[in-house]
């Protein structure tokens, strides 16, 4: 398989997806069209955010088309160069995915290849489930199980301050809860600014803060760029 998995869209003070596009454009070499997955967008329609992530993708050369456009949307993934989920709400990602068949779909076309970029939302829905999204269930889906295409858990803009003042859990404490309902599953905190390429059967970590990892049993610790994430494959 051969992932892109990018924490965040926008760093703070940038323009959209201005922080991974030349990432993205090196892990597309030679790709001249993506799928695109819309459905995480809420506030806004679908053909808005084709024309976001096309606005940005045309800095690379690459035509972006969106499954929201398509009479048969498993067709469009199964014959797809490429594919692209953007982030928004898990949810109702996982909600719409779910009802069109896309999760089965689209594993089975990421195991023979096929290049799979997601941000946020899109890193969410690539793990077993989505239990460790930031998002409010605004929809229910037919279940929290997810593409499955990493062993993992995923909790992308991954925050260590506890803001003062503030009384309720930090985003550490949610992670605890999960891993001691879950105790076999590995969760990477995966920080702003950052991304996993999983690629020929190893992963590496890209980006300028370092990784959290979390597991029932493990002391939590953290891994920097350039670190061995065999553990997690």
């Amino acid at each position: 398989m051969n992932l892109l998995l990018i924490s965040n869209s926008t760093n703070a003070g940038e323009q959209y997806l201005q922080y991974p596009i030349q990432n993205i454009a090196s892990f597309l070499q030679g790709v001249s069209e993506v799928v695109f997955v819309p459905y995480a967008a809420v506030t806004f329609s679908y053909a808005a955010y084709e024309a976001k992530v096309q606005a940005r993708f045309n800095e690379i050369g690459i035509k972006v088309r969106s499954v929201h456009r398509a009479k048969d949307p498993r067709r469009m993934i199964s014959e797809a160069q490429a594919i692209c989920v953007g982030g928004g709400n898990t949810f109702a990602l996982a909600k719409k995915m779910q009802e069109q068949g896309l999760m089965k779909a689209i594993l089975k076309k990421i195991k023979d290849g096929t290049p799979y970029v997601g941000w946020s939302a899109g890193s969410n829905v690539s793990c077993p489930t989505i239990c460790t999204t930031n998002d409010m269930p605004i929809v229910q889906p037919e279940s929290f199980k997810a593409i499955g295409a990493v062993k993992f858990q995923i909790n992308p803009h991954y925050l260590d301050a506890n803001p003062e003042g503030h009384a309720g859990e930090t985003r550490e404490q949610r992670i605890e809860e999960y891993i001691e309902a879950n105790p076999r599953r590995w969760v990477v905190g995966l920080r702003e600014g950052c991304m996993l390429h999983l690629h020929d059967g190893k992963m590496d970590l890209i980006g300028p803060r370092p990784m959290r990892i979390f597991k029932k049993g493990v002391e939590t610790f953290e891994v920097n760029a350039g670190d061995d994430l065999s553990f997690l494959l």
